[in-house]
């Protein structure tokens, strides 16, 4: 069902959400009658942070508007004319708001379909859950909302309070004054004959005797009150840290780290809309809660009465600013983060966001953001708070921005797009640690004023850890770095530690995740694929996978000792193996045609069963991203008996001149790939179409063909020789 319909049946404070999106930005005529075209675009395709994409968001400008002049053109009848004028207007509105910024229609279109898709889903969940991890956000979502409507009502109540106690205070003081003025009058008495002082003094006496117990009583009274208020307000600040606590060390964090795993290879971290929401409920809270904090302070100094108050309301007054300078210091965040192999001498982009910028108004006076590269132990200082003396370990061009506040999307985000880093200033290496174990990180800092300059913060926040490269060639190493940085790092840790080692199924779920994404595949590793590699990882021949669940795997093992027998480390070897499929058979692996993680005695015992011609594509031992082909045949030295041959392998190199499936093709020995599937069944749908009637192999101008070579121990080198 399409969005807009769904959208339309919201109720209550949801509808209210959707209908606050709308606005003179874009009227909510627009997505009315354009419906079904605006959830047709690919917003999502358009990079907001690319400015080379203006072209795409002007198209789709261009065709919203040619879309609503033809919606206007068709309107007939009393009420179409009616409408046709106003669809006009509004193209015209749109075109002048948006034709010097397309892009910033697509963000807030982007935002309303997200937000409008968020309400319907969260609607959907509270009326008829399924999936029990869905039923468990909703609750979770539901106990939030319900938190924050009990704030709501708290700070109601103290406000309702706050003024019950002016009113009340005010009329103390006009008691007051009377009381001074009928103290006046006594006084005054003095001077009077004795006659008519007797006369009139008893009745002042009287009143004033009468007025003094009212304030007596009344100002106990008003002390009640104020201690009332105060342990309401109290009650409010606790449920504030409580709900606070929930959305900054829950919830944040956790998005945090679905962010860091994103990097390698997990699902996107998803959006910020809902946590910012709940941020600016929080901010607005807060911010009320202290303005009445402050009113009632100064109603105890407008009426000093001595008690315990005035010590109440310092601390009252100290914990809500701990409050609020938690959640501005706690909401400015990595919205982008910068790539985390950085090559130096290359540009690179990053954005940071302040979640509460817009209800704090900081947008008023808009900061500047600075970043800098710092070390790993410069890290630690910071989070110390040692005096690092604005240290740095390198030098970043274009290293300040300044923060732009979104009013379409109530976002303040500064977005550095062509940072680059010029030159990096390393530490002393540890032991056997090469230049591509070294971390680094972005600190990003910047000074937020809140409240028209009544409140003043200095807000810092890091990266996830950088490993710098000067050269393409250290990049399988830093990567290896930044895998297990972001698959083991633990919350809160001290930079940058990590574990020394991790259980072998931990590490399978790490590098499976950044197999899939790096070859942008939903077939990760199999079982038996693991299984493979752990006898590789560990020099096993068990073929049960039971056996290495409870072994652990060392970081040494995992990249920095070579495999016995080669000159290249466990990693080194599988990001080879990611590499190429990436590039050149990622067809072939969603297809299922490579097996690719099988050892050479496993593809001889597969293939000895089959029929002669039978053949499998398995990753190479001995080479790094290289594939060979194995198959059954007879040996041509003696009659009757079959052998396992395999190709010499095949690298990136190779398949840049001709591809795997055409180099299949020119095999005619090769019939069926394992089990038992004819090979163009397979690979004919990959084959290049032939240039020419007879079969092409090569390029005809150098009338080459392909011969194979014996090399011995059944493998084959293919070659090419001039005709």
């Amino acid at each position: 069902m399409a969005v807009w319909i769904q959208a339309q049946q919201l109720q209550g404070d949801a509808l209210h959400q959707m209908q606050s999106l709308y606005g003179q930005h874009f009227p909510i005529e627009v997505r009315h009658y354009l419906s079904q075209w605006i959830e047709g675009q690919l917003w999502d395709a358009i990079d907001l942070e690319n400015p080379q994409e203006e072209f795409k968001a002007k198209r789709l400008l261009d065709s919203l508007i040619q879309e609503l002049q033809n919606k206007a053109e068709h309107q007939v009848g009393e009420d179409g004319f009616l409408l046709k004028i106003k669809l006009g207007h509004y193209a015209s509105q749109l075109k002048s708001t948006y034709d010097r910024c397309p892009l910033e229609l697509v963000r807030c279109i982007k935002h309303i379909l997200y937000t409008e898709q968020r309400l319907v889903r969260e609607a959907t969940n509270s009326s008829s859950p399924v999936g029990g991890m869905m039923d468990s956000m909703s609750q979770k979502y539901q106990q939030i909302n319900q938190a924050f409507e009990e704030l709501r009502l708290l700070t109601q109540d103290t406000e309702n309070d706050l003024r019950k106690l002016q009113q009340n205070q005010e009329y103390f003081i006009i008691q007051y004054q009377e009381s001074l003025r009928i103290q006046a009058q006594l006084t005054s008495l003095a001077t009077l004959p004795p006659a008519d002082r007797q006369l009139r003094e008893p009745a002042l006496l009287s009143k004033r005797a009468t007025v003094e117990a009212w304030l007596t009583r009344e100002a106990n009274t008003l002390q009640k009150y104020r201690l009332d208020l105060a342990e309401k307000h109290q009650k409010t600040l606790q449920l504030l840290r409580k709900q606070q606590t929930i959305i900054l060390d829950d919830e944040l964090i956790q998005w945090k780290r679905r962010q860091q795993l994103a990097g390698n290879g997990g699902p996107p971290e998803g959006g910020l809309d809902i946590l910012q929401s709940w941020c600016e409920k929080l901010a607005e809270t807060i911010w009320q809660n202290r303005q009445q904090i402050r009113r009632a302070e100064h109603l105890r100094q407008q009426l000093p009465i001595p008690g315990p108050i005035e010590e109440l309301l310092n601390e009252l007054n100290s914990t809500i600013t701990d409050i609020i300078s938690a959640l501005v210091t706690s909401t400015f965040i990595i919205e982008k983060q910068p790539p985390q192999v950085l090559k130096t001498q290359t540009k690179f982009a990053a954005t940071v966001r302040l979640l509460v910028g817009g209800k704090l108004n900081v947008h008023m006076n808009p900061p500047q953001v600075k970043a800098t590269i710092i070390s790993e132990q410069q890290a630690k200082a910071l989070l110390k708070n040692e005096n690092t003396r604005n240290d740095s370990s390198g030098e970043i061009l274009n290293n300040n921005c300044v923060m732009e506040y979104h009013q379409t999307t109530g976002t303040l985000s500064a977005h550095f797009r062509n940072m680059s880093l010029k030159r990096i200033k390393r530490s002393d290496r540890r032991g056997a640690e090469s230049v591509t174990e070294e971390k680094f990180t972005i600190l990003f800092e910047s000074q937020f004023s809140v409240g028209g300059n009544e409140l003043v913060f200095q807000v810092k926040t890091l990266s996830l850890p950088v490993v710098v490269i000067v050269h393409g060639s250290q990049d399988n190493n830093a990567t290896a770095t930044v895998l297990w940085d972001n698959a083991f790092a633990e919350p809160g840790r001290v930079p940058f530690l990590v574990p020394d080692k991790v259980l072998w199924p931990q590490l399978c779920d790490a590098i499976n995740m950044k197999y899939k994404a790096e070859v942008q595949s939903n077939r990760g590793l199999s079982e038996e694929n693991l299984v493979f590699l752990a006898q590789k990882a560990f020099s096993s021949s068990s073929n049960n996978p039971d056996d290495y669940r409870s072994m652990t795997m060392t970081w040494s093992q995992f990249n920095r000792e070579s495999l016995p027998g080669r000159n290249f480390t466990f990693w080194q070897w599988f990001d080879g193996v990611m590499e190429l499929t990436k590039k050149h058979l990622k067809p072939h692996w969603n297809d299922g045609a490579i097996l690719g993680f099988v050892n050479k005695q496993q593809a001889q015992d597969m293939l000895m069963s089959k029929p002669n011609g039978t053949f499998l594509l398995r990753f190479s031992d001995s080479e790094i991203g290289g594939i060979t082909i194995a198959w059954v045949a007879e040996n041509p030295n003696k009659a009757g008996e079959r052998m396992v041959w395999n190709l010499m392998p095949y690298t990136t190199k190779d398949f840049t001149i001709r591809s795997l499936a055409d180099r299949i093709s020119d095999l005619n020995h090769l019939l069926f790939l394992y089990p038992d599937r004819p090979k163009d069944e397979v690979f004919s749908k990959y084959y290049t179409p032939p240039l020419c009637k007879q079969p092409c192999i090569l390029d005809p101008e150098f009338r080459s063909a392909i011969r194979a070579v014996t090399v011995g121990g059944g493998q084959l080198r293919m070659a090419r020789v001039p005709e």
